[in-house]
């Protein structure tokens, strides 16, 4: 009896170690959850892939995060989707408005917004172009670009932590997300979708931190 009861207890003991090591004491307790706090941790480095967008001269993503200074809220879509990509466009129009509204109030931000396309076949600058004009897109506060080398672009996916899954049928399951850049090129926070505002807060008090 008492041996059965050493024992049991030695394997709650292993579970709630395991667990505890599994969910960084006891803090997430889902895979996303422990991408945002392992990026709150350490910060992931932007891959130096080259990027193409209408109005964007920057030879690479990490040049085109630092430009300007300041900190850039982003997300990936591509613009043939029509369930999760539709709220994300709703997301940063609202944040462009603002954006927007702190420009006209004198009160620039240093905040600014990018919509990377995983469908580099298909969302070339033309149509990132039109797709950004149906958002009404401001082109001095939200850039559009897709990664035209299919490896690269899988190497940025990897490295940030974006799955995207193609369902054989031209459309593809991914996740959705808010991720703050600093002007170095890192990802420094991610955001679940619906904590829209606390990205843009957190982006504004980033970018006013010196560098």
């Amino acid at each position: 009896m008492l041996r059965t009861a050493l024992l049991s207890a030695a394997l709650v003991l292993c579970g709630l170690a395991a667990a505890r090591w599994l969910t960084y004491d006891f803090q997430v307790w889902t895979d996303e959850g422990a991408r945002r706090l392992e990026v709150a941790l350490r910060p992931v480095q932007a891959p130096p892939v080259a990027v193409q967008g209408p109005g964007v001269a920057a030879p690479d993503l990490p040049a085109l995060l630092a430009a300007g200074g300041g900190a850039t809220v982003v997300d990936f879509f591509y613009t043939h989707c029509e369930t999760v990509c539709l709220s994300l466009g709703s997301s940063f129009q609202q944040l462009q408005a603002a954006l927007q509204a702190d420009r006209a109030k004198g009160e620039a931000s240093g905040v600014r917004l990018l919509s990377i396309s995983f469908d580099g076949a298909r969302d070339d600058p033309a149509a990132l172009r039109a797709y950004a004009q149906g958002l009404h897109a401001d082109p001095a506060l939200w850039r559009f670009v897709r990664v035209p080398d299919g490896a690269q672009q899988q190497t940025l996916l990897r490295r940030l932590g974006v799955v995207v899954v193609p369902d054989g049928r031209g459309d593809y399951e991914h996740n959705a997300a808010l991720l703050v850049f600093d002007a170095r090129g890192r990802m420094v926070r991610v955001f679940d979708i619906a904590e829209q505002q606390l990205a843009l807060d957190y982006a504004r008090h980033l970018a006013r931190r010196p560098r």
